[in-house]
C-alpha cells in the first residue's frame, strides 16, 4: 500500500512539476488511412515498393519488413511482408513491435527540448552543472594493449548539453565504437552501451561513463556517441521522475503512441519481432545472446532506460511522432514543441565542423538534407530529416512534400538487403501531383 501511495504521489508531482505538452490553438487530424490519389500519390507507382518488399523477402535478403508511407496526414501505404520469427513460423503483422534502437535518440532529444522550453536549463550549460561526475573531462592520449591502461590530458572546456545532442561532446560508443581501444576501455569500466536485461539504471551507467576519456575536445568534431544516454539521465534529474515515466506522460500518451515503450508488458510480448540473422545455409534464425540479450524488451530486470537506443515501437507510432514534427510541434490539438523550437532543432548546429557542401548536416535531433543532397536526388527535399536504427530500420520525413516513410526490419549480420537504400527513392517517385 505504501508503495502504491508513493507511485501516485510521484505521478501527481510529475504532472505538476513538468507540463511539457499543452493544448494548442491548432488541431491537426490524427493519422488515418486514405487513398493515395487523395493526397497526390500514385497507387500504381507505390506498387513498386510492394514489389521491392516482396522480392526482398522471397530472395532471402530479409526475413520480413513493415513499410509505411504518409502524405499530408494520410497513411497511403502500410503493409507487412514475410515473417516475424522464421523458426517459430510466425508471420509478420503491420502493427508488430520492433526494437527501434537509435531511433530512440530523436525521442529523447525531443524530451530534452521540451524541458529546455520550460527554462530548466540552457543548451550551452555544461552537463557537469547537473551531473557533477562530468566535471573536468579528460582527452584520450595513449593506450597500452597489454593491460588496457591509458593516458589522458585535460580538456580545454566542459561538455555542454548542446554537444551531447549533436554528437560533438567527444564521448564514444563503447562496444560499437569505431576505435577498438575505446571498446576495451568502456568494457573494462562496465559501461552499459545500449541494451541489457541486467538490473542497472541509466544513472549508474552514465556515472561510469563520465570518468572515461573523450575521443576529442568537446565541440571539435562529430563522434557518434552515448550522449543521448547521458541526456536521458539529465531528463530524470531535471524532471524528478524516471525517463520512461517522463516519455510516457509527455510524449507517448499525448500522441497516442501506445506501443512505444522501453519494455513491453506481457500482453504485448507476442507482438515483438525476433532479431534474426542468416545462417551458413542461408536460412533465417534468431540472433543469439552476445553483449546483449535480444529479448531485452520483454525479459530481465527492465530497469535500464537507454535514451539513445532502448525503445521499441511500431511503424504507425513512429510515423505519428514524425507527423508531430511535420506539423511543427503539434498533433491532434496537443503542442509538444513550439514551431520556433522545431526550427532550431532542424538547423545546422555544426558551423564549419562538416564541409559546407555536404549533402546533409546534423541538427539537434536528426540528420537533415541540404540543397546539394536534394539536387543529387533520392533523399528528398532540402530540409528532409532522417535517421535509422541498429537492427536495420530507417525513417525519413520531408516537410516540403509532407511525406513520411518508415521501414522496419530486425536483422543483424551481413546480408544483401537493399530496401533501406531504395525505399526513399521509390517513395519520392510515387508523387503524382
Amino acid at each position: 500500500m505504501k508503495h502504491l501511495f508513493f507511485l501516485i504521489l510521484l505521478l501527481i508531482l510529475s504532472i505538476e512539476g513538468s507540463n511539457g505538452q499543452t493544448k494548442s490553438i491548432r488541431k491537426s487530424l490524427i493519422l488515418t488511412e486514405g487513398a493515395p490519389e487523395s493526397v497526390g500519390m500514385s497507387a500504381e507507382r507505390l506498387a513498386r515498393i510492394d514489389s521491392l518488399c516482396v522480392r526482398s523477402v522471397k530472395n532471402g535478403d530479409i526475413p520480413g519488413v513493415v513499410s509505411l508511407i504518409v502524405r499530408k496526414g494520410k497513411i497511403v501505404f502500410w503493409k507487412a511482408y514475410g515473417m516475424a520469427d522464421n523458426q517459430a513460423g510466425r508471420a509478420l503483422k503491420r502493427d508488430d513491435i520492433f526494437r527501434i534502437a537509435s531511433q530512440s535518440k530523436a525521442i529523447t532529444a525531443t524530451a530534452v527540448m521540451m524541458l529546455w522550453e520550460e527554462g530548466k536549463f540552457k543548451l550551452d550549460d555544461p552537463i557537469s552543472k547537473y551531473i557533477p561526475e562530468f566535471k573536468n573531462p579528460q582527452i584520450f592520449e595513449s593506450f597500452q594493449y597489454s593491460d588496457t591502461t591509458y593516458t589522458t590530458k585535460p580538456a580545454k572546456s566542459e561538455i555542454t548539453i548542446r554537444q551531447l545532442l549533436t554528437h560533438t561532446s567527444g564521448i564514444g560508443y563503447g562496444i560499437i565504437d569505431d576505435d577498438e581501444r575505446f571498446k576495451l576501455i568502456y568494457q573494462k569500466a562496465g559501461v552499459t552501451d545500449a541494451f541489457t536485461t541486467k538490473g542497472i539504471t541509466i544513472g549508474e551507467s552514465v556515472k561510469k561513463l563520465a570518468r572515461l576519456p573523450l575521443h576529442s575536445e568537446p565541440g571539435e568534431k562529430f563522434v557518434y556517441s552515448e550522449g543521448l544516454d547521458v541526456l536521458g539521465y539529465l531528463i530524470e534529474i531535471v524532471s524528478g521522475i524516471p525517463l520512461d515515466t517522463f516519455l510516457k506522460l509527455h510524449i507517448f500518451d499525448p500522441l497516442g503512441m501506445n506501443d512505444t515503450r522501453f519494455y513491453q508488458p506481457a500482453e504485448k510480448a507476442e507482438r515483438l519481432v525476433a532479431v534474426q540473422q542468416r545462417n551458413i545455409n542461408g536460412h533465417w534464425e534468431k540472433y543469439p545472446v552476445t553483449f546483449y540479450d535480444p529479448d531485452y524488451p520483454i525479459k530481465g530486470a527492465k530497469s535500464f532506460f537507454s535514451g539513445g537506443a532502448g525503445l521499441s515501437s511500431t511503424a504507425k507510432d513512429y510515423a505519428t511522432f514524425l507527423q508531430m514534427y511535420l506539423n511543427r510541434g503539434e498533433y491532434n490539438g496537443i503542442r509538444i514543441l513550439s514551431r520556433t523550437t522545431v526550427e532550431s532543432i532542424m538547423n545546422n548546429q555544426f558551423g564549419s565542423i562538416w564541409n559546407e557542401k555536404a549533402e546533409n548536416y546534423y541538427g539537434l535531433a536528426f540528420s537533415v538534407v541540404t540543397q546539394l543532397g536534394q539536387d543529387k536526388g533520392g533523399v528528398g527535399s532540402a530540409g528532409t530529416f532522417s535517421w535509422g536504427g541498429y537492427f536495420n530500420s530507417q525513417y525519413f520525413a520531408d516537410p516540403k512534400e509532407q511525406i513520411i516513410g518508415v521501414i522496419l526490419k530486425q536483422t543483424q549480420g551481413n546480408n544483401s538487403d537493399q530496401t533501406g537504400g531504395k525505399f526513399h527513392q521509390l517513395v519520392d517517385q510515387s508523387i503524382d501531383d
